[in-house]
Order: structure tokens, then C-alpha cells, then sequence
């Protein structure tokens, strides 16, 4: 089976969210099963062509593609990693530009060009795909361009596409000029049409009616998301293709996020050695320059600091937590009323709460091993890795149960035997804080503690298990 993977980024190379890390772990996974895939993406200028030790591919220099009633140059880059061939669509004026997405007038064309650059590029390099895998409203268009303009192009005549949502608050809403651009039908922008969606032209819209097959990367965020409450507007288009609408929870990187091979924190272990994590605890807490005192529980947050993130639930009782015995480990930078809120707080509570204002891989897993418990109050959450990272760890999650957090936590309320953690059902502060307190209550429980910590520790959230389903649903859709 051949998949051709289309992101607008991907670890190692560049990433601002979840879909990097998806884009860096399932091609390799699915590879594993013996798909051959090859992977597109943008060549941003912060990725480095040295580094990555990226190679050009002459035949391109001069190639271009349509763009509205004039051509525009890409040149390409490759490099085969793993079982993975690469290939970087690189373009002086749409991505040098020191960001990855942008607010820029063009951004509507940058993305078209991207498309259709990918579309040109697997005919010159005669990758015929069974799949083309489509990764959120920077690929979306693809399935409605090959129907529209590549329709009687044999090579794609046999393709089948799949789009994955990773987060439908993101769908590329832009004025109608942008079907001109794609050299689209016009005609299809009528009121209720396949390209109209409140008077623009959404992209996202576009990939769920043409796609064979849409994906999200959780089983319960595939059913929020036909509510009015999650489909952020396109849940009346997503029921038009309820039965051809999927989840399938992300894995994650387990040579990345292993306590027992982790090579950042200063001390490996697994649940028969578990007694090695408080050694890591110890760790954190000297980092930080506070007493390393292990029966003192430590808390931990790990985030982008945005409302979706749900940390305005703190704000009720922060005092009345941080007036316990506890410690707060906050780490992450967003919007300035998050990061403004954490910075006063630490500042009120120097000694409680450990503000660090960045994006810092090493502090990261230093929290994930150190920390007893993992606050993720998400007001919604197509998937969510922390989660999954801190059952890892033997950190205990307490999380909103929502999206992949209600498929991945099993609240110890409901179910104290095969509990993994704590799940509130009500966005607000109230059930938050309890579930808090009914932790700490826990936490000196030593054994129940420990049954939690066991039941998360040998979940298996690798991306082979996912891999399977994944490939499961791409027998499905060539079979039809």
C-alpha cells in the first residue's frame, strides 16, 4: 500500500501544536506495518536545510503551478529518514517569512500553492498513492482538486483521500477570491454550496464534503464535534457524513516519553522501580530552588496558555490550594491574561507556585517524572498527549472529561479499581476543585495511590496500536 502524508508541520523539523507530533510518529509507525509513505510539507525557513541536511532536487528549480491567472515557482527538497522519504516544498515568497502561519493577506494562497505544489510533484515523481492522507484546512482542498482540475488525470484517477481533523476551531475561513486562486468552480459558491459557509470560503468545509473519509484523533471528540457545542459551525456538514466520520486516539512517542529510558530526567524507572521517581522529585523541587521534601504532593501543568485550556477554572480557589501543603509547577507561555495570572500568583506565593514563561523541552519531562499529580482542566480536547505522557510517568492526571481525555483518564470516583485517574464532567470550578481535594485526600493513601499509578503505567498509548487502526481504515476505504 502506498500513502502519500500531506502536514503543514511535522517533528523533527518544525511545530507549533499536536499535529507536528502526529506528523512524526504515524508515517513511521505505518511504515512499520509495511506501507510505503512519503511525506509533504512546507519548507519554512526555520527549517534548516544543513541541519536537516536536506538535499535539492535539481529537476524542480524552475516548476510552477497556477495560481488565479498567473504561475508561481517552487523548487524542492528531500531527505529519505527512517523508512520515510521527505519532500519540502520550498518557495521565496510564501515560506520565508520567519513564521509558519500568518494573519497576512495571502495566507489563502500560500496554502493553495502548497496543494497544488504537492499535487504536481507526485506526478513528476510517478508516486502514484493509494491514500493521500490530509492533515487539517492547510490540505483540505486537495480531494476537491483533483475532482476539479486533475479529473481526467489518469495517474490520479484511483486516489482515495482522507482528511483528519486535529482541531475544528482551525478551518481556513477566507472571502470567496480564494476559489479564483485555487482555480475552482465559481459556481459552487452559492448560498448552502458545497464552497459557501456563512459567506465565506471555508477550506475546511470543503475537505469533510470531498474526502472519501474523515478522521479525528479521538473516538469521543469524532461524536462532540457533530454537536453544536464542539463543530464550531460545520457540525450540520459533518452529519451529512456521520458514517463516513471516524476517531482514532493519537499515540505517542515512547523513545521520546519512557520513565524506564528517558534520557532527560536524572533518574529512570518503571512501576516495579517505582520508588526512583521520587528521586526525580527531589530533582524538581531543587530545581527550583524549594525544599526537597518528597511527601510534600507536587502538582503540574504543562500548556499553551489559551482558553481552550480551561485555567480561568483555577481562579476560585487558587488561594485556597496554594494555602496546603503543596507545590505548583506552571510551564508555558500563550495569551497575557494566562501568563499574567500565573506570574502574579507566583509572585503572591513564591515559595508554592514555580512560574517558568517559555516553551522548554528539558524542564518538561523534568515535571512529567517529578510531579504527583497533572492538572489539564481543557475546555475541550480533540485528543491531548500530557495526559497520556503523565499515566506514563506514574503522575496522576486530573483532567475535564472531554474529547481524548474522556477516552484515555477512567476517573477513581466511578471506578476505584481500574481507575487511572480524576475526571470532572462539568466545566467549572466546583467539580474541578473537588477532584483536586479528593486527590490530595488519595495521595497519603499509599496503596490505592499506588493502584492508580499501575493502572496508568501499563496503558499502552503506542503509535503501533494506533497504526493498526489507522491501516484498518485504509483497507476500508479502498475496498469500496
Amino acid at each position: 500500500m502506498k500513502i502519500c502524508f500531506i502536514t503543514s508541520e511535522c517533528v523533527p523539523f518544525v511545530k507549533t501544536g499536536g499535529l507536528a507530533d502526529v506528523s512524526g510518529s504515524l508515517p513511521e509507525a505505518l511504515a512499520n506495518l509495511g506501507v510505503e509513505v512519503v511525506l509533504f510539507l512546507p519548507r519554512y525557513d526555520s527549517i534548516d536545510i544543513k541541519k536537516h541536511s536536506l538535499h535539492s532536487v535539481s529537476e524542480f528549480k524552475d516548476s510552477k503551478v497556477r495560481i488565479s491567472d498567473s504561475f508561481e515557482n517552487y523548487s524542492l527538497f528531500t531527505l529519505k529518514k527512517g523508512k520515510i522519504q521527505y519532500y519540502f516544498i520550498d518557495s521565496q515568497k510564501y515560506f520565508q517569512r520567519g513564521y509558519i502561519y500568518s494573519n497576512d493577506p495571502d495566507e489563502d494562497e500560500r496554502f493553495i500553492f502548497f496543494q497544488k505544489s504537492v499535487l504536481d510533484v507526485l506526478q513528476k515523481i510517478d508516486f502514484s498513492p493509494d491514500i493521500i492522507h490530509l492533515n487539517d484546512w492547510q490540505t483540505a482542498l486537495i480531494p476537491e482538486l483533483i475532482k476539479n482540475l486533475l479529473c481526467d488525470v489518469k495517474f490520479f484517477k484511483n486516489v482515495k483521500t482522507i482528511l483528519s481533523i486535529h482541531n475544528i476551531a482551525y478551518q481556513g475561513v477566507f472571502d470567496k477570491t480564494a476559489i479564483e486562486k485555487a482555480n475552482l468552480p465559481t459556481s459552487k459558491f452559492t448560498p448552502m454550496g458545497p464552497y459557501e459557509h456563512y459567506g465565506n470560503f471555508n477550506f475546511l468545509k470543503v475537505g469533510i464534503i470531498s474526502a472519501d473519509y474523515v478522521l479525528t484523533v479521538s473516538p469521543t471528540y469524532a461524536m462532540e464535534i457533530l454537536t453544536n457545542e464542539y463543530g464550531c459551525g460545520l457540525e450540520g456538514v459533518l452529519k451529512t457524513r456521520e458514517d463516513k466520520l471516524k476517531g482514532i486516539l493519537n499515540g505517542i512517542d515512547e523513545t521520546q516519553w519512557d520513565p524506564a529510558n528517558d534520557k532527560i530526567i536524572i533518574r529512570n524507572y518503571n512501576f516495579d522501580s517505582i520508588d526512583n521517581k521520587f528521586e526525580n522529585k527531589i530533582h524538581l523541587l531543587k530545581y527550583a530552588g524549594a525544599e526537597p521534601k518528597v511527601t510534600v504532593p507536587v502538582m503540574g501543568i504543562i500548556s499553551r496558555l489559551v482558553w481552550q485550556k480551561g485555567f480561568e477554572l483555577l481562579e476560585p480557589f487558587i488561594d485556597d490550594l496554594l494555602s496546603k501543603d503543596i507545590k505548583l509547577f506552571v510551564l508555558g507561555k500563550g495569551e497575557y491574561k494566562y501568563e499574567e495570572f500565573f506570574r502574579n500568583y507566583s509572585k503572591k506565593y513564591p515559595d508554592k507556585l514555580f512560574y517558568y514563561c517559555e516553551y522548554n523541552n528539558e524542564l518538561a519531562h523534568y515535571i512529567t517524572a517529578g510531579a504527583d499529580i497533572f492538572l489539564m482542566p481543557s475546555r475541550y480536547e480533540p485528543c491531548g498527549l500530557n495526559q497520556m505522557y503523565s499515566l506514563k510517568y506514574g503522575t496522576i492526571p486530573i483532567v475535564h472529561k472531554t474529547g481524548g481525555l474522556a477516552d484515555t483518564i477512567v476517573d477513581y470516583d466511578e471506578f476505584p479499581e481500574t481507575a487511572n485517574g480524576f475526571a470532572f464532567k462539568n466545566f467549572n470550578s466546583e467539580e474541578f476543585w473537588g477532584k483536586i481535594q479528593d486527590a490530595l485526600n488519595l495521595y497519603y493513601q499509599v496503596d490505592k495511590w499506588r493502584n492508580l499509578q499501575k493502572n496508568g503505567m501499563k496503558s499502552d498509548f503506542s503509535w503501533g496500536k494506533s497504526a493498526k487502526e489507522y491501516l484498518e481504515i485504509y483497507k476500508k476505504v479502498l475496498s469500496r
